[in-house]
């Protein structure tokens, strides 16, 4: 008797969403610095906007201060819950976030990794690592 086939639920990573206190203010962060594109959104009830980039997909949701949502780390912190995008350029964008004066926490490029926060706190990992 054989082993029965693995049953894989999860195809693929659909979005992350990070709650805001301030939607202007992120959008501009992961329009205008990380460079993602708004995409349609219907109306959910709630203020927001959803984004892209490739195939990640980021969801904003503003307006949910009474909720429970925990809180991102006081500083950029690596091991803390974070999401990571690919990018191509690892000078590149490290030049825009110092063109931004966003601050940046540099594995270097010979280890192709770096990471910001957005502007609420929420870590970004940036890796030019092939995976």
């Amino acid at each position: 008797m054989g082993v029965a086939p693995r049953l894989m639920i999860a195809r693929g990573m659909s979005h992350v969403s990070f709650p805001v206190r301030d939607l202007a203010r992120s959008l501009s962060f992961y329009r205008d610095v990380l460079g993602f594109t708004e995409q349609p959104r219907p109306d959910l009830g709630v203020p927001g906007a959803w984004l892209r980039a490739g195939d990640a997909e980021v969801h904003l949701i503003a307006g949910v201060e009474h909720l429970p949502l925990g809180q991102p780390p006081p500083t950029i912190n690596p091991a803390a819950q974070h999401v990571a995008f690919r990018i191509d350029d690892y000078q590149a964008t490290l030049e825009r976030f110092h063109a931004h004066d966003v601050a940046v926490l540099e594995a270097g490029a010979e280890v192709g990794q770096m990471w910001v926060q957005d502007p609420d706190g929420h870590v970004i990992e940036l890796t030019a690592v092939a995976r």
